[in-house]
């Protein structure tokens, strides 16, 4: 994995616990209205979603970090394979994000962009890993 998708699997880990603990812990806050769209009225009956969808995001970006640590031990494949699905993982929840909910459309943005960003960055410094690679033509 190039060093430039590592780059963005770190930035999209921390991301993630970040976006976690603020679902987990402060989902009650003012400030983050915006992000959840959560009422003070609703604030006991979200609860246990927001917990658990808080832990799920920071457990996925702890899952990030152990795999850029395998890529950087040479369980390549293995910490490529959890990168790329991870990833691809947000991808799809910030399309159903905006779907469900489309006034959380710069929220969407946010966990689709970087995942993708993550994604072409794999797949391009694979692409280049395979050129290099390739034989030199015989004369």
């Amino acid at each position: 994995m190039n060093k430039v998708a590592q780059v963005l699997a770190a930035l999209e880990a921390l991301t993630l616990i970040a976006v976690g603990v603020m679902e987990a812990f402060f989902y009650r806050s003012p400030e983050l209205y915006g992000i959840f769209l959560i009422e003070p009225g609703e604030y006991d009956a979200v609860r246990l979603w927001t917990v658990n969808v808080g832990f799920y995001n920071i457990f996925m970006g702890i899952g990030l970090i152990v795999a850029l640590v395998f890529v950087n031990r040479g369980r390549v494949v293995a910490g490529r394979t959890i990168v790329l699905y991870t990833s691809a993982l947000h991808v799809l929840l910030g399309i159903t994000l905006v779907i469900s909910e489309p006034r959380l459309w710069v929220s969407a943005i946010g966990e689709a962009g970087l995942a993708a960003a993550v994604i072409i960055a794999v797949i391009i410094g694979d692409r280049r890993a395979r050129a290099d690679a390739a034989p030199v033509g015989r004369a």
